[in-house]
């Protein structure tokens, strides 16, 4: 008799864990990063009971519960952490490109179009040399010209700093997770496997794997217990319950550098959001470095092009502009009265005249700015389809990994149902065992 109050007992103890383990799939249904938990049984070993006419072979000990269990397969796993990888670098870098397109400007009110309507102005005053109103509106093109060289340097200056700012955000995230990964790998090893608070741990530093994955190109080593070991390029980042934490500096350039916390130089992140804003860094870099040059150029030839004319008063054409980087360039001159239009035979528009062979054509500051945005929207054309391909990629790698994973609430209501049933039939083979005691002892 004493048996069938064990099997009653440990059937609704076994059952009552198992219903506690459908009632948390259906609370965290929506949770993020939840996997979703089973509960395995086990016959129970036979009772050691030592009474003189105990037979071992009718001796009944119930069930057991072996374990919690999280349903998680470790291939799918992995490829949501390298999916979502390339999806954090492909976002990074549309964002930020897309923003320096619209710095560069290819508008009405940026550097090319308004270097095409000056020398339009120049057509028109040189057919009309003497017309005062004209040569105002030429030298007008002109600083709206260097102005838009400073605005354009200006904005693409912010959109570095911008860079550094999100990039120092993503290393603060990936510090945090660091940190969080080490005591999770520290609470791992006290935890007993195969209990719910150890899902819940395993459920934390697959959490925090993905915030490190997707910011950065880690390789991950997995240990005793469970814990994730994670190094970045050869360096250890975390190793058991020990993190080594990071940090980014933006250079004097808008290039960005990683190094540890204690200072060892690291290099570049290759993936991740991290390596897409050190890649979309170095890109900015490039088209600020090309327009400085493109703004000297412009400089240097609008001057040589009026030093060689002549002004009305018969004076040599005196510099135009001034300024050695795009943010510096400035126009000198106003008055409609020093434009050099003459050339230096008198001829009233000689000078307006050779603009286009001096200032146009092949290795012209038109040309150099109509290769650099043609190079940046290539480079943005490849980056958006980049995106829209891991963004499919890693909406796959969900999915795949949600079909085993994720919780189906209809599947959790029927297991429910199954579940409280067989509750209610262990509950009765304790009623029917107190029942029979108490029949037996009213006979007695």
């Amino acid at each position: 008799m004493s048996d069938l109050f064990i099997i009653g007992a440990s059937g609704t103890k076994a059952y009552r864990t198992a219903m506690s383990a459908i009632s948390e799939n259906i609370a965290n249904a929506s949770t993020e990063g939840y996997s979703r938990r089973s509960v395995t049984t086990v016959e129970s070993g036979s009772s050691t009971a030592t009474m003189a006419v105990y037979i071992s072979r009718a001796n009944f000990g119930g069930t057991d519960v072996k374990s919690v269990n999280r349903a998680t397969d470790p291939y799918l796993d992995a490829t949501v952490r390298y999916t979502n990888m390339a999806l954090g670098s492909s976002t990074a870098k549309l964002r930020w490109l897309t923003d320096s397109e619209t710095a560069l400007n290819d508008t009405e009110t940026g550097v090319g179009q308004l270097m095409s309507t000056m020398y339009q102005n120049i057509d028109k005053l040189a057919a009309s040399p003497s017309d005062n109103s004209l040569r105002v509106t030429t030298l007008d093109s002109i600083s709206r010209i260097a102005q838009a060289f400073q605005q354009t340097a200006g904005d693409l200056q912010q959109i570095s700093s911008g860079i550094a700012t999100e990039a120092q955000s993503s290393v603060a995230t990936v510090n945090q997770a660091l940190s969080a990964l080490a005591d999770i790998n520290n609470s791992l090893l006290r935890a007993q496997p195969g209990t719910s608070a150890f899902a819940q741990l395993l459920d934390s530093r697959d959490a925090a794997l993905g915030t490190l994955s997707s910011n950065l190109n880690i390789d991950i080593a997995f240990g005793t217990h469970d814990q994730a070991n994670v190094t970045l390029n050869g360096q250890s980042l975390v190793d058991g319950s020990t993190a080594t934490t990071l940090a980014v500096t933006a250079n004097s350039d808008g290039t960005l550098a990683l190094a540890t916390s204690g200072g060892t130089a690291l290099a570049a992140p290759a993936n991740g959001t991290l390596g897409g804003l050190f890649s979309a860094a170095g890109t900015v870099t490039q088209r600020r470095a090309s327009l400085d040059s493109l703004a000297q150029q412009f400089v240097t030839d609008m001057n040589g092009w009026h030093a060689q004319g002549l002004t009305d008063a018969g004076a040599n054409g005196a510099p135009l502009l001034s300024g050695t980087t795009a943010a510096s360039v400035t126009a000198l001159i106003t008055d409609p009265a020093q434009f050099a239009t003459k050339s230096s035979d008198g001829t009233a528009n000689g000078n307006l005249l050779t603009a286009a062979t001096a200032l146009r054509g092949n290795g012209s500051v038109e040309q150099g700015w109509t290769s650099l945005i043609a190079n940046h929207a290539n480079l943005l054309s490849s980056t958006k389809a980049e995106q829209t391909t891991a963004q499919s990629r890693s909406d796959q790698a969900v999915a795949a990994r949600e079909a085993v994973s994720g919780v189906d609430l209809d599947m959790e209501a029927a297991d429910l149902l199954r579940v409280q049933q067989a509750y209610s039939g262990c509950a009765k083979i304790l009623q029917v065992a107190k029942e029979t005691v108490d029949a037996i002892l009213q006979i007695i």
